[in-house]
């Protein structure tokens, strides 16, 4: 884009993200909420590149729509309720389940159904969706930092987006061909390197911005489900449909390992090591220990209070829990 971004050779992910953020911040693009640095960032023309949507035949065919909950995506999430779509809302840092589903009050108006697809609406009109809920998403809206016109996409970091595409696959809610679809401002599409993507980052086929559509024609394949190995103890204490969905993994014959596990193998060639592990196993979390136990208890207690506390979008969790998302990022 002329005088937009400009990337140095060589930049890493977190140098595409810096360079994103305080372009909009310094041009006066960037919309609430402020500072965007952090976060999906919102941006002037939003809403207008979000109604971009309703042109495209995907949106027309499909049924059963996923839409993040970030501010710059909530014209999408009107758009889908306007026509009736089922909408799914991923729940705040995936703490409470994966999917929320937004039902409107019977009768709704449009003044209603505005109000549904803010971060305020869908804490007060969803209602949470469980493993079993048999959720058949016919289309991903996502939000980025950054993405190019191949339709690789770099998000703010945490990983969730990625996460959130891996366990859908993993749950039988998507399929090889369900679109992917993001929207952001014209100065968010950069060249980025293939090379700092990585087998588990998602794809998109369309992006939206204020003033063009672009169909990315991506051949990269999409992530095939969990990367367990990239999985870490505390990941799995802090997302509990994590250990739902192992369980479940781990009865078909599926390779659970985790990355903290692959670690544990890897030194366990020493005596030293194995007193190491020993002792490591002693003084794991409860909450760590519990993961690699039976998942059923967090099978049968899915069920979710249908009001949502909606979290600051700054990371959390320790160091530990930010370097492993990063690694999904």
């Amino acid at each position: 884009m002329e005088g937009g971004v400009r990337l140095r050779a060589g930049a890493s992910k977190q140098d595409v993200r810096e360079k994103v953020w305080a372009y909009l911040e310094a041009s006066g693009l960037a919309a609430f909420p402020r500072p965007v640095r952090g976060r999906i960032p919102n941006f002037k023309g939003s809403h207008q590149a979000c109604c971009s949507l309703k042109e495209l035949d995907v949106f027309d065919r499909a049924r059963e729509i996923k839409v993040d909950p970030d501010k710059p995506l909530e014209g999408v999430r009107l758009a889908a309720l306007q026509a009736r779509k089922t909408l799914l809302v991923p729940t705040p840092r995936l703490r409470t389940g994966l999917f929320n589903k937004i039902v409107p009050p019977s009768g709704a108006t449009k003044e209603i159904l505005r109000v549904c697809a803010t971060s305020q609406g869908i804490k007060e009109y969803s209602v949470p969706v469980g493993l079993d809920g048999k959720a058949r998403v016919d289309l991903v809206v996502v939000g980025s930092v950054a993405v190019s016109e191949k339709g690789w996409r770099i998000g703010k970091g945490e990983g969730y987006a990625d996460m959130e595409y891996a366990m859908m696959v993993s749950m039988g809610a998507v399929q090889e061909d369900t679109p992917v679809v993001t929207v952001v401002h014209d100065c968010q599409v950069v060249d980025i390197a293939e090379e700092l993507l990585d087998d588990h980052d998602l794809t998109v086929d369309y992006i939206l911005t204020p003033t063009r559509t672009i169909k990315t024609n991506c051949k990269r394949p999409k992530p095939q489900g969990i990367i367990w190995r990239k999985v870490s103890y505390e990941m799995l204490g802090k997302i509990p449909i994590l250990k739902s969905l192992r369980y479940r993994e781990k009865q078909t014959g599926k390779d659970v390992t985790l990355q903290d596990e692959h670690s544990d193998l890897a030194d366990a060639s020493t005596p030293a090591a194995l007193s190491e592990k020993a002792m490591a196993e002693n003084t794991r979390p409860q909450a760590a220990a519990g993961s690699a136990q039976t998942g059923q208890h967090y099978v049968e207690g899915d069920s979710q209070p249908a009001g949502l506390r909606m979290e600051p979008e700054a990371a959390e969790g320790s160091p530990e829990l930010r370097a492993a998302a990063e690694v999904w990022s």
